[in-house]
């Protein structure tokens, strides 16, 4: 075990390297990428370009962009935002991980247990209400569910003042009115995230139900329930696991489309404003940083599995 994880983070560090390289010379190959600086006082402009190699081959302004990481602890400087990288990243992202851990937390065991009860009710009117519901919100795009929420909550039924999260309230001062801007994001991100959890727990056990271990299980003594518990529903929770560290990854990255019909300044609204303003050094700091979380993000999936189902040894090869 310690040699599978000695070599895959070695190879996750080569794989980060190639894909931030390859990332890093398309983004150089785009138009007008120093155009941004123009506007600064020349002085200024000229430290910029000479910190980032403008003008030299791509190759050694890749290496002096990573020295400038070692360096001076960060990513590079937004051309918009006239604020480091990392700086704007560290603001932003507890922003998105506040609004994007309480969906999770709350569908994880609200999505699993769905899932259970529809696969043991399999072909039931539980089964066919769960899944109908299930099949309704998956299909539903998540910024219809919003903007319907928006209308009716708060021009309709005004039960809200505000379509939008007040994430600079006091809560302090309003505690009520703070908490209350949260709760449409968090129920349609909830909705999103029960809907997914509940069809792969669904159809992963109903397939382990059938399986002949179950009905040893049975024969055994045990009842449905505990048998599904002690041992169905563990070996159903290999496939499953990679969707319950994925969404940690995505409680960090935050959510495009939620944070801008909400108006929550997370990182998912910054990215998307790199992307419309050409500030590629924010656009490259982002990238970097989640695929290094992603990879890691892998790592941890792969050893889950030896946790989950002892039967699999990473790393141990044929014998």
């Amino acid at each position: 075990m310690k040699t599978y994880v000695l070599k895959r983070i070695g190879l996750i560090f080569v794989t980060a390297i190639v894909i931030i390289f390859l990332v890093f010379v398309f983004i150089k190959l785009l138009p007008t990428y120093d155009a941004k600086v123009i506007g600064l006082d020349p002085e200024i402009a000229e430290l910029i370009r000479q910190r980032e190699g403008y003008g030299k081959p791509i190759v050694e302004q890749f290496y002096i962009w990573v020295s400038n990481i070692f360096r001076y602890g960060n990513f590079g400087r937004s051309l918009t935002r006239n604020r480091d990288v990392f700086a704007i990243m560290g603001d932003r992202i507890p922003v998105s991980m506040r609004l994007n851990i309480i969906p999770y937390l709350i569908g994880i065991p609200i999505g699993i247990g769905l899932g259970i009860w529809a696969a043991l009710k399999k072909n039931k009117v539980t089964d066919h209400v769960i899944s109908t519901g299930v099949i309704f919100f998956i299909s539903v795009p998540s910024f219809v569910v919003a903007t319907m929420l928006q209308y009716y909550v708060v021009y309709e039924w005004q039960l809200i003042d505000t379509p939008f999260v007040l994430a600079t309230v006091d809560f302090k001062a309003d505690f009520w009115r703070g908490i209350t801007s949260y709760i449409m994001p968090v129920t349609v991100m909830v909705i999103g995230n029960v809907a997914g959890l509940t069809r792969v727990t669904r159809a992963e056990l109903t397939e382990v139900l059938t399986s002949e271990f179950m009905l040893l299980c049975r024969t055994k003594g045990l009842t449905k329930g505990q048998a599904t518990v002690r041992h169905a529903l563990r070996n159903a929770m290999v496939p499953i696991a990679p969707s319950l560290i994925g969404g940690f990854i995505y409680i960090m990255s935050g959510s495009l489309i939620i944070e801008q019909i909400f108006r929550v300044p997370g990182i998912g609204g910054v990215y998307l404003e790199a992307f419309n303003n050409q500030d590629y050094p924010l656009i490259l700091g982002y990238l970097v940083f989640y695929t290094i979380l992603s990879l890691f993000a892998t790592l941890i999936v792969d050893l889950s599995y030896g946790f989950i189902d002892p039967r699999i040894r990473m790393g141990a090869g044929k014998k």
